[in-house]
């Protein structure tokens, strides 16, 4: 069926609501009122186009472009997420000039076949982005856009290297689907993994029940079964699962060849088109993000890829997003918000129609500073000028909690005691915000004040004096720690924080150690309670201002729950293990083992 209407931009609204009715195939056309415009067109959408890949499964999209003479670039996102939901970006490219290709994925939503996160993402998504470009009204050029896991289905595709695509533009997603999406630093990303499954096992019940349903096409045909309980849609047998993958993250804690086989950290030179990488401070994927931005400058597989890699973060992503000035419990000021349709937008119109836009006069970088709560334009990232500095942990008397004694200070400790604390997993250290998914705990998310937490017995704090001018951390985060444990495996937590004149205690970055990763994700290694190591926490990163007045400080701990599951400190496996002990965990911090927050301070 065909429907005509006349609509402007701000009719989105109505043209939203638009939704495709059983596998019907429908085609809407809609005129801007700005189409006599030079760059402006009316649209035409068609809603549920079918797409058979070779292994005879049908995948659905809704398609917009121009109502023109001519052929135009594609722009092409794959959703896992419901493809209804992009109908303003779908008609904002195409009035721009673009057709614009919503795809639900494998299993997901209008689309056949069974959904399991990452497995038919190269393929289904090569065997997009060629029939893409062969829609009669594109160019042959397609470019990929879209957040989280929609990054993934990005960069699963360019590492399958479809020939006709021509670059893509992932915003806050994973470099690693084992360590930055499932686990970080040998720990389950709990909060994220249970939300995320949960949310998406909405649509696979669902499926499940009009499965069962439409079995018996005479649907008058279920009224004559007794007993009433056999009603079809009560009949989906007990061994189905709604979240196998769930199951499988949970037995394959060690980087092994289950997470090899899609990694994207393991695949960067097969990746040959530009990326432009898009992030967040306190996102849940900040971490990837950097990597695949860094590394792939590196490591792509062609010259042009390598050039022409470009990055941004902002503030918020899964923790708060674009549009808004206030993330969490701050507010970031009026410079933060920005339309991240027409950035990628933007970057397209360069990178696809050669339009000499300004794109290619930019730095490759640009970062949001906290703090200062501007944008800066950078060569790279790292920053180059940054140096590495180490800030040495100190304690004149026992640094348990907010009120004792420990201390951060650029000075070479001599002998010093160490510092411990009990941990105990049925008393685990709270999350307070920071980088969550999805959606706040009840202590918030992204940042939030941690004077909460500063106050137990086992959380260490370190701070410094107040500074007395504007001292800049922009880069990586290391938390470099002298450590042994009562216990044969616990946990080594590190957060840093920015605390105002005031008190307020603004989480900026961190990160966790499993104990038994310390040497290797492959390979885990149980610890020989009272041996001391040397261990490394990666916090990831931040760029901040600290102002005058302000102290920055450091929390050691060995719980941040629930973003990250309980160690139990028995060496039970964490999937079946409900055994819980106490772990008593020293912290060293001498001439011999000189614990350090390792900053990028930029002069």
């Amino acid at each position: 069926m065909t429907r005509v209407v006349t609509a402007n931009p701000a009719s989105r609204k109505s043209a939203s609501s638009w939704v495709m009715l059983g596998c019907c195939l429908v085609i809407l056309t809609v005129f801007s009122s700005n189409a006599l415009g030079a760059d402006s067109y009316g649209v035409t959408i068609e809603q549920g186009v079918a797409m058979k890949t070779r292994d005879g499964v049908t995948l659905r999209a809704d398609i917009c472009h121009p109502k023109a003479d001519g052929s135009f670039p594609v722009l092409l996102t794959r959703t896992p997420y419901n493809k209804d939901g992009s109908v303003d970006f779908c008609l904002k490219g195409a009035e721009r000039g673009y057709v614009v290709v919503v795809q639900d994925v494998r299993g997901r939503y209008a689309s056949e076949g069974d959904w399991y996160p990452f497995k038919y993402e190269s393929q289904d998504g090569y065997e997009t982005v060629e029939w893409a470009a062969g829609l009669p009204y594109s160019n042959g050029k397609v470019g990929m856009f879209g957040g989280s896991y929609v990054g993934a289905t990005q960069f699963l595709a360019a590492i399958a290297q479809p020939p006709h695509l021509a670059g893509i533009c992932p915003n806050y997603t994973a470099s690693n689907y084992h360590d930055g999406w499932t686990y970080q630093g040998g720990a389950l990303e709990q909060y994220f993994n249970e939300s995320w499954t949960t949310s998406l096992a909405t649509n696979t019940i669902s499926r499940l029940a009009a499965r069962a349903s439409h079995k018996d096409n005479d649907t008058h045909s279920w009224t004559q079964k007794l007993p009433l309980t056999s009603y079809p849609v009560l009949e989906v047998p007990a061994s189905v699962e709604l979240a196998p993958y769930f199951v499988d993250w949970l037995l394959h804690p060690d980087y092994d060849d289950y997470w090899k086989q899609w990694s994207i950290e393991d695949h960067y030179s097969e990746i040959q088109v530009p990326v432009f990488s898009l992030g967040a401070w306190y996102d849940i994927f900040l971490g990837g993000t950097l990597r695949n931005y860094e590394r792939l400058k590196k490591e792509a597989g062609t010259e042009a890829a390598r050039r022409g890699q470009k990055l941004m973060v902002y503030v918020g992503g899964h923790a708060g997003g674009w549009k808004n000035r206030k993330v969490g419990a701050l507010d970031f000021g009026d410079k933060l918000p920005f339309d991240i349709g027409d950035v990628t937008l933007r970057w397209y119109d360069h990178l696809l129609k050669g339009i000499a836009n300004g794109v290619e006069q930019e730095k490759p970088v640009k970062l949001f500073v906290m703090g200062e709560n501007d944008w800066r334009d950078e060569e790279d990232f790292p920053l180059e000028r940054a140096k590495p500095t180490r800030y040495y942990l100190h304690s004149a008397k026992a640094a348990n909690g907010v009120s004792g004694g420990g201390t951060l200070s650029t000075a070479v400790p001599a002998d010093e005691k160490p510092d411990q604390y009990v941990y105990d997993p049925e008393n685990a250290v709270p999350t307070i915000g920071g980088p969550l998914c999805c959606g706040p705990l009840p202590t918030g998310i992204g940042p939030e004040d941690q004077r909460p937490a500063e106050a137990r017995d086992d959380v260490l704090v370190f701070s410094t004096p107040a500074f007395t001018q504007k001292t800049e951390v922009t880069g990586p985060v290391v938390l470099d720690l002298y450590v042994s444990s009562s216990a044969v495996d616990t946990d080594f937590t590190g957060k840093l924080v920015d605390v105002w004149p005031d008190g307020f205690a603004q989480n900026l970055t961190d990160g966790i150690l499993r104990l038994r990763y310390r040497n290797s994700p492959e390979k885990p290694e149980f610890a020989n309670p009272g041996e001391i190591y040397h261990i490394t926490v990666d916090l990831w990163a931040t760029s901040n201002v600290f102002l005058p007045g302000h102290k920055l400080r450091l929390e050691v701990s060995s719980s941040n729950f629930p973003r990250f599951d309980r160690n139990l400190n028995t060496g039970e496996d964490q999937a079946r293990g409900t055994h819980m002990a106490h772990a008593t965990n020293v912290v060293y911090h001498d001439k011999s083992r000189p614990s350090a927050l390792i900053l990028s301070i930029v002069p």
